[in-house]
């Protein structure tokens, strides 16, 4: 550093782990609390998804592409160190405990991380889309989960994968859109040629669909690539709209099971299902003003990533007033 030179701002490093890989940013701390944390640049991506093993979410796979991904971002920036890391993860409600173990030493040995956040991918969606208030979101993409809080603990429902639930999400959307077109196909009540015609433009043959699909270790995600071919057909196939419809009954139970019922409530919607657009969204309000008439429904105010910057400044500030939840948010803080 030359003389008279403005030090090195110190950053926060936010981090969103999920189905499709990681990204990471910095951002200046300790500035206006009433402001949002300024990001230090464009976030990096790293396309591979954090694999996860016997002991869950795999903390050393994980670690080795977010520690690369850090140094060149603080070498970037022009930042002399890390205050503070918020680590948003998919499934770390119930895939964490490795993440929990062993994550926070290695982040320590390797940035010299002393304050860290796990967070369970809802919470960053939640904390984007809300920030500090009571309410509730629904984060909709391939999956579905829906978490609320009163701003004394967190409630979560649904988010138990394809096989389980994630009802009205991608790929429970496709899978309806599937079924419907093989209805189509056999003859059956139900059906939809519509999306029968869909399905074979985009897969084939209906006899091979089983063959494509049930093999695959991505079939969430080949589920969900023909919920926009659903919403396609929804304004003039009655069968297609019926599973929007159903999918926004199911997006609203989920809500209602996690939202406050006292106060001024809130209810957002998070994630790139929503993308899909009115077909969806006009059902799903109705829906939310059936199920939550009390809560307001109002415009996401960012996303996961927003949410992994404001913890990690917050928590580096010493300002983090989110409730603190071994599942949902987990945080380690400077230790001797």
């Amino acid at each position: 550093m030359t003389a008279g030179a403005a030090p090195a701002p110190t950053a926060v490093l936010a981090v969103d782990s999920g189905g499709s890989g990681l990204r990471a940013v910095l951002a200046a701390h300790g500035r206006d609390p009433g402001a949002p944390p300024e990001r230090l640049g464009a976030p990096l991506t790293s396309r591979e998804p954090v694999r996860t093993g016997p002991r869950g979410i795999d903390a050393a796979h994980l670690a080795g592409q977010l520690v690369p991904m850090a140094r060149r971002l603080l070498a970037v920036a022009g930042a002399d160190g890390i205050a503070a890391v918020a680590v948003g993860a998919a499934g770390l409600a119930t895939l964490g405990d490795e993440l929990r173990a062993d994550l926070p030493s290695a982040l320590e040995r390797e940035l010299g991380v002393r304050r860290l956040a796990l967070v369970a991918d809802a919470v960053t969606a939640y904390t984007g889309a809300l920030g500090l208030r009571a309410g509730a979101v629904i984060a909709a993409g391939t999956g579905l989960i829906a978490v609320g809080t009163d701003l004394t603990r967190w409630r979560r429902a649904d988010g138990w994968g394809h096989l389980l639930g994630d009802c009205g999400g991608g790929a429970w959307i496709g899978r309806a859109g599937l079924e419907a077109a093989v209805r189509a196909f056999d003859g059956r009540r139900g059906g939809s040629a519509a999306l029968l015609e869909r399905a074979e433009e985009m897969f084939g043959p209906v006899p091979g669909l089983p063959a494509q699909l049930y093999p695959r270790t991505d079939r969430p995600a080949a589920l969900a690539s023909f919920a926009p071919e659903v919403a396609a057909c929804a304004a003039a196939d009655p069968v297609a709209a019926e599973i929007l419809r159903s999918a926004a009954a199911h997006m609203a139970e989920s809500a209602a099971a996690v939202c406050p019922d006292g106060g001024e409530a809130r209810v957002a919607l998070t994630g790139g299902l929503f993308k899909m657009g009115e077909p969806l969204l006009g059902p799903l309000r109705e829906e939310l003003a059936r199920q939550l008439p009390h809560a307001r429904q109002v415009p996401a105010a960012g996303d996961p990533l927003d949410g992994a910057v404001r913890i990690a400044a917050d928590l580096a500030d010493d300002r983090l007033t989110l409730p603190r939840d071994e599942r949902m948010l987990y945080v380690v803080t400077e230790r001797p």
